[in-house]
């Protein structure tokens, strides 16, 4: 079993996540166990799952079979629109607990805020109900555009811990970067890599070829560089360890504006034709 130590950030309630976590978006679940267990011999910590992937137990019977200590993984899941509502949420949450094999969940989000039902301020306080009874290590949300972020710091009294929202190179969604930052909330990037798209990008190529490193990895340091999460997923082993040599060789200030320059459709919040989160 490896011992590779992957960089952390804190959360807002003091609360350590690391940087660098494994997703399961898309995986079938009887594909998942066998992806988790490589991620997890490969030195990942955190894997991030949700109620929608259908794909919870396989995470479940991964994180048994691997014999690691509960306090040395960190597991993420969510609750769907479905399960919106004060008393379904606290349901749901058992659910996960049950379909996971665990008694706590280190991170719960809101999935979606799908704001015409307007459920999002009651199902996060189920989420602080779940917090302040202490079965749950950290709270937050997905999706979340600032309008949405501004509703529940006003309605309710804990600001989310993390904001999961899709960002990469050509989609850097600024506009949630910036509410986040000011509320003092970890921006995670789901589908880092623009599920590929990204990555036969010239400057991307070049940067790559200058720090012998894959497009996918330079990618990643520049998430990282720039203090966000990311959960690169893949049920490929070779890519699974890939995603990890990501954690030395700093790119420049030059190099990092050159991806940055990338973007290239303007958009600035989450938009539920591309949802993968």
């Amino acid at each position: 079993m490896t011992t590779l130590t992957i960089p952390t950030v804190t959360l807002n309630n003091g609360v350590e996540m690391p940087q660098l976590g494994f997703g399961v978006f898309q995986v079938p679940d009887d594909e998942t166990a066998a992806a988790v267990e490589t991620a997890l011999a490969a030195g990942y910590r955190s894997i991030d799952t949700a109620a929608v992937y259908g794909n919870e137990a396989g995470v479940g019977r991964a994180l048994a079979a691997s014999g690691l200590p509960r306090d040395e993984l960190f597991v993420t899941s969510k609750v769907w629109i479905s399960d919106h509502g004060y008393d379904a949420t606290l349901r749901a949450y058992d659910a996960a607990l049950d379909r996971l094999g665990l008694d706590r969940l280190d991170l719960f989000l809101i999935h979606w805020p799908a704001p015409a039902r307007g459920t999002y301020p009651e199902t996060w306080r189920a989420l602080e109900r779940l917090y302040a009874d202490g079965r749950v290590r950290a709270i937050g949300v997905s999706n979340f555009e600032p309008a949405h972020l501004d509703r529940i710091a006003t309605e309710t009294g804990i600001v989310p811990a993390v904001n999961q929202v899709e960002l990469h190179p050509a989609l850097q969604n600024r506009a949630v970067v910036a509410a986040n930052t000011a509320r003092g909330i970890v921006t995670e990037a789901w589908s880092p890599l623009a599920q590929g798209a990204v990555l036969r990008e010239r400057a991307i190529v070049e940067i790559a070829e200058r720090h012998g490193k894959t497009p996918a990895q330079v990618v990643l340091r520049w998430h990282l560089q720039q203090g966000r999460v990311v959960i690169p997923k893949s049920v490929t082993p070779a890519r699974i360890v890939e995603n990890l040599d990501v954690l030395d060789g700093d790119l420049s200030a030059e190099e990092l504006a050159a991806i940055d320059a990338l973007e290239r459709d303007g958009r600035t919040g989450p938009h539920p034709d591309r949802f993968e989160g």
